[in-house]
């Protein structure tokens, strides 16, 4: 019968009585009980047969059952009457960004950074060879040397005072810049220690600038379409892990600016300085004014 059926001896049972126990009135109850059952149930399958809606069966004691599944699911708590009661209701967060711990952030900038600098010193030791040789080729080390005079504290100075100036403009103007470069910070920077900041700084700064503007550019030749070339190529490695093209425009600015720097000073130690110093107030002021870290 169903959820309809009634089992005496359950129903007795449950009630602490026994069949004898039960008076000849309370018998006739029981009986006419489960005859409005059976018909009620009866009338339920003719309905089926005759492709009608089906309605809720109402019992003797006046409770209404459901008349299947579908309407328990409407009853049950959506959502909304979740947040009506106060209960949290949690949702994944979207465009989430994925932070790494502290150590494989310094072990990835180390391994990266050594690297780059042994690709830039052997392109630089091959030029030389070459050149010696009588290859057609320059010597990047006669080019560009590592050698530091007075004057280039001057040019560094105003090289990271023109960076960090055109940095923070950009950032207040430039609403695809300043969302690139809170990502990048956010997936480099955030579970670092105050004084690890130091490693990423300077790392990067002097094995990329060895690379690019120490061994590259004096292969290309040091004039202006070497300097944009190159800058070029150093704007667009820096894509990808949450920067936009915004972020490739302004790396290719700022090799244009320490490929220069590198021909007026004859000096990869001028881009290397200015380089690394620059990442430097780039992270500390990131640290201390960013919402990120709150």
């Amino acid at each position: 019968m169903g959820l309809l059926t009634i089992n005496c001896g359950k129903f007795v049972g449950y009630y602490g009585a026994s069949a004898k126990q039960l008076s000849p009135q309370n018998s006739i109850s029981v009986a006419k009980f489960r005859i409005r059952a059976f018909a009620g149930r009866k009338s339920m399958k003719k309905l089926r047969r005759e492709g009608q809606p089906r309605e809720s069966v109402t019992l003797p004691n006046k409770q209404t059952l459901p008349e299947d599944s579908s309407v328990l699911a409407d009853t049950s708590p959506s959502k909304d009457d979740d947040i009506k009661n106060g209960k949290s209701v949690y949702s994944a967060p979207q465009n989430s960004i994925s932070i790494p711990s502290r150590s494989n952030v310094l072990q990835a900038c180390t391994i990266t950074s050594g690297l780059i600098a042994a690709l830039g010193l052997i392109i630089r030791q091959v030029s030389h060879v070459g050149s010696m040789e009588g290859l057609p080729i320059l010597d990047c080390s006669m080019e560009v040397s590592f050698g530091f005079e007075m004057w280039h504290l001057e040019l560094i100075t105003g090289l990271v005072m023109l960076i960090s100036s055109c940095r923070y403009v950009l950032l207040k103007t430039w609403p695809n810049f300043a969302e690139s470069s809170e990502k990048a910070n956010q997936q480099v920077l955030s579970s670092l220690q105050p004084y690890d900041y130091l490693v990423v700084a300077f790392l990067p700064g002097m094995s990329e600038e060895l690379l690019f503007r120490g061994a590259l550019l004096p292969i290309f030749g040091l004039d202006w379409k070497s300097v944009l070339v190159v800058a070029t190529l150093f704007g667009v490695l820096h894509l990808g892990n949450g920067r936009k093209y915004s972020f490739a425009v302004w790396a290719t600015f700022v090799g244009i600016v320490y490929g220069y720097a590198t021909i007026i000073s004859s000096s990869v130690v001028v881009p290397m300085a200015s380089h690394a110093l620059n990442n430097l107030v780039g992270g500390i002021l990131w640290r201390y004014t960013s919402k990120s870290l709150e």
